[in-house]
C-alpha cells in the first residue's frame, strides 16, 4: 500500500515565487500563519553589530581630535606635494619637482614624530601613511627620475628603471606594513630615504652619464627589497663625531662628490652588517 504525500502551495507576500510545503502522512497540514512565521526571521531585542571603527582609538576629546587631525594634515601634505612633483615634471620643471619629492619627505617624518608625541598614533594613520607614501615615494619620485632622465638615455630604458623602482616601492611598503619592527635596523632601504636620494641627485645634477644614472636608480630600488639591515637615522647619530667631520669637510669641498660617496657607503654598508651578522 502507497501513502501520496499531499504539497501544500503558497504564493509569497510581495513577490512572483510560490513556496511549496511538503506535508507529511501522518502530521497534520501546516496552517497559513504556521507558513508565515516560518517565513519571516525571528525578531530580537539586541542591537546589530557596529560595522563602524573608530580612527582614533582611545579617548575622543577635542583636543586629542586636534592633534589627530594635525597628524593625518601632514601626511595629506605629503600626498598632495607628491602630486604636484608629478605635474611639475610633466611640464618638464624636474628641479621644482625634485624639491617638492624632498618636502614630502620633510612631512612624512613630521606626521609619525608628531604621532608618537601627541599619542595619537593608529591603524588608520598607519595605513594612510603608508598609501601617501605608495603616491610620493614610490610614483612621484620616478617620474621625477624619468622627467630628469629624458634625452640622455632611450626612453625605455629610463621606464623599465623607474617601473622598477615604483615596484619594489609598493614591495617595500606592503612587507613593512606586515614584518616585526626592528628599532635598530631597516630591512631594506626604506621608500623616504630612496626618494630622497633620487631627489637629491635631481636637485643637484650629478656629474653622471645617463647609463651610470640608469645603474644606480636600479640599485637603489633592488636595496629598498633586499634583506639588508640598514641603520636607522637615530643609530648614524651615535656614530663617532669625527666621522661626521668627513662629509661636512667633502659637502664645502665637492658637494656632489661627497654626496656620491655617502650614499655609495650606506648602500654598502646593508650587505657588509649582513656578512658580519652570519660570522659564528
Amino acid at each position: 500500500m502507497f501513502v501520496q504525500g499531499i504539497r501544500r502551495r503558497r504564493s509569497e507576500t510581495g513577490s512572483g515565487t510560490t513556496v511549496v510545503v511538503p506535508a507529511h502522512p501522518e502530521l497534520a497540514p501546516l496552517t497559513d500563519d504556521e507558513i508565515e512565521s516560518l517565513l519571516t526571521p525571528a525578531a530580537t531585542d539586541e542591537p546589530a553589530p557596529s560595522l563602524a571603527i573608530p580612527l582614533l582609538p582611545g579617548e575622543h576629546t577635542a583636543a586629542r581630535r586636534f592633534k589627530f587631525a594635525v597628524v593625518n594634515a601632514c601626511t595629506l601634505g605629503s600626498l598632495a606635494l607628491g602630486l604636484l612633483a608629478i605635474m611639475l615634471a610633466m611640464r618638464g620643471d624636474v628641479r621644482a619637482g625634485a624639491i617638492c619629492l624632498i618636502a614630502c619627505v620633510v612631512f612624512d617624518g613630521a606626521d609619525g614624530l608628531l604621532a608618537r608625541r601627541f599619542g595619537v598614533a593608529s591603524p588608520f594613520g598607519a595605513q594612510m601613511d603608508s598609501l601617501a607614501d605608495m603616491c610620493s615615494f614610490g610614483l612621484a619620485a620616478p617620474v621625477v627620475v624619468y622627467a630628469s632622465l629624458a634625452g640622455t638615455v632611450p626612453t625605455a630604458a629610463a621606464a623599465m628603471a623607474c617601473v622598477l623602482v615604483a615596484g619594489c616601492a609598493a614591495i617595500r611598503l606592503a612587507r613593512f606594513n606586515v614584518s616585526p619592527k626592528d628599532g635598530r635596523f631597516f630591512c631594506g632601504v626604506p621608500t623616504t630615504m630612496a626618494a630622497a636620494v633620487l631627489a637629491v641627485g635631481v636637485l643637484i645634477e650629478l656629474p653622471m652619464s645617463g647609463a651610470a644614472q640608469l645603474v644606480g636608480v636600479a640599485l637603489l630600488a633592488f636595496a629598498m627589497v633586499s634583506s639588508f639591515p640598514y641603520a636607522k637615522v637615530a643609530r648614524l647619530l651615535k656614530l663617532p663625531p669625527w666621522l661626521w667631520l668627513l662629509p661636512v669637510v667633502g659637502v664645502l669641498v665637492d658637494p656632489r662628490l661627497t654626496f656620491a660617496v655617502v650614499v655609495g657607503g650606506y648602500l654598502v654598508s646593508g650587505p657588509v652588517l649582513w656578512l658580519r651578522h652570519r660570522r659564528p
